[in-house]
């Protein structure tokens, strides 16, 4: 059979292949235009091969990636391949379509490069897939996966339905007043104000005249009404936070309007109508305070009518990977920055750690490590001193293994979630075999749907 037989041949399989496969595929000359298209390109981008073929490939494809960062010029290049950088493309109906790239250089005979191939997968139905999973473990600016933050979501719409008063309790950086922005966001009165007070940051005289507000000639200097917090809320919701600080004499002002809804501006003459939900908050036991007579008994079960009590980080620690990358994907947006990850030593080390100052300590721990990153990856050096400290601790006092489990751990969950608990994807993801993953599912005691949790053949 003669070379030429032969060749043609092989482009004939090699054409079927291609036009089998579901991503997309292409390549271009030396001068950067198509020389072929197969029809997954063809469905991903909407354009015909005939449309495509001979065009530049940058007219065709309209990349986030083509002016500054082509990954086929990279490739070309440097003589090396990429695989997997995620990027998007406009379609020809001008939608975005969010995509995973490879590339790789074509030869002549000679061993010298023509060209270059690039495939491409559409990754559409991953980001719905995945938007579809946090919304299951997102709630306003929330965001969690443990069962007592579920619950707490759980209880929400009906919370917000309600205009009872409602107490948050939970310790420094919880999240109190993001849950009480979730819950009139939520709410009927999500169109009016949502005003929040710290009652501990102002004296008895201030925070009085900052709640009710103060008539023309009150007190000197006073020469002009202002309207207090209760008028600004109206019919929104006023958030009460760190009311564990106001005085006894406070108490009994505020002990008022929570039971008759009437208050008095500083100088008035009249009562005005509190017509805003109150969200109580604080960091204190106030039972303890009741008892120590600090706090009113009377007053506390006003405000304690609805209670849900936010746990600490420390209770919730299955939170911290998701958490972090919530923060990362903040501060990208933030900073102008492409952070895309902490490292698994990181995450161990963070999972680690006893969060005295919960949430916001963790989003200023990322903050730091995004002011000092200038790489790709956030590694133990970008974390402040006595985490690396404890660290080094921790590594002496337990084995290294117990770090890798925990991210490991960690890992395949949130691998799981993103390819909706199938177990075969979610092993190629890793890069384990499936008989590897159904180990580590055990060993780890990790859930699966009862449909997908089946042994390997």
């Amino acid at each position: 059979m003669s070379n030429k037989k032969i060749s043609s041949k092989n482009e004939i399989r090699y054409d079927s292949i291609l036009e089998s496969i579901s991503d997309g595929v292409f390549t271009v000359d030396d001068h950067w235009r198509i020389t072929s298209f197969n029809r997954a390109a063809e469905e991903i981008t909407g354009i015909s091969r005939r449309e495509a073929l001979g065009e530049i490939c940058s007219d065709v494809f309209r990349s986030s990636m083509c002016e500054n960062h082509c990954a086929l010029r990279e490739t070309l290049q440097s003589d090396t391949p990429i695989i997997d950088k995620s990027c998007y493309i406009i379609n020809a109906t001008g939608d975005k379509i969010p995509i995973s790239v490879s590339t790789a250089v074509l030869r002549d005979q000679k061993g010298n490069i023509c060209g270059g191939a690039e495939t491409f997968r559409d990754l559409r139905e991953v980001h719905t897939l995945r938007k579809e999973l946090q919304a299951q473990y997102r709630v306003g600016d929330m965001i969690s996966r443990s069962p007592a933050m579920q619950e707490i979501f759980h209880l929400l719409p009906v919370v917000a339905e309600s205009s009872s008063n409602l107490l948050i309790t939970g310790a420094t950086g919880t999240g109190k007043e993001l849950l009480a922005r979730a819950v009139h966001n939520m709410s009927a009165r999500a169109d009016q104000p949502f005003i929040a007070v710290n009652c501990a940051a102002l004296p008895d005289n201030l925070l009085e005249s900052e709640l009710f507000g103060y008539k023309k000639g009150a007190f000197t200097g006073a020469d002009h009404d202002k309207p207090g917090r209760f008028a600004l809320a109206q019919n929104g919701t006023l958030l009460l936070d760190e009311i564990g600080e106001i005085s006894l004499n406070m108490q009994v002002k505020l002990l008022r309007v929570l039971q008759d809804h009437l208050y008095e501006p500083l100088g008035g003459t009249h009562s005005e109508t509190a017509t805003a939900r109150i969200i109580a908050a604080t960091n204190q036991n106030l039972p303890d305070l009741v008892l120590e007579g600090k706090f009113r008994e009377d007053l506390y079960y006003r405000i304690n009518v609805i209670k849900l009590d936010l746990p600490p980080l420390n209770e919730r620690k299955e939170d911290i990977p998701l958490l972090v990358e919530h923060f990362i994907n903040k501060y990208n947006h933030l900073q102008n920055k492409k952070i895309k990850s902490a490292s698994p030593l990181v995450l161990a080390v963070l999972m680690t750690q006893k969060w005295q100052g919960n949430i916001r300590e963790l989003e200023n721990v990322i903050e730091r490590a995004f002011v000092l990153c200038r790489s790709e990856v956030i590694d133990i050096q970008h974390l402040p001193p006595e985490f690396q400290a404890s660290q080094l601790e921790y590594n002496h006092l337990n084995p290294i293994n117990k770090l890798k489990q925990q991210t490991e751990r960690q890992l395949i969950i949130q691998a799981l979630e993103v390819n909706n608990y199938n177990r075969n994807a979610t092993a190629r993801q890793l890069g384990l075999h499936k008989s590897t993953l159904y180990r580590k599912l055990k060993k780890y005691s990790i859930s699966l749907p009862a449909s997908q949790y089946k042994p390997p053949r």
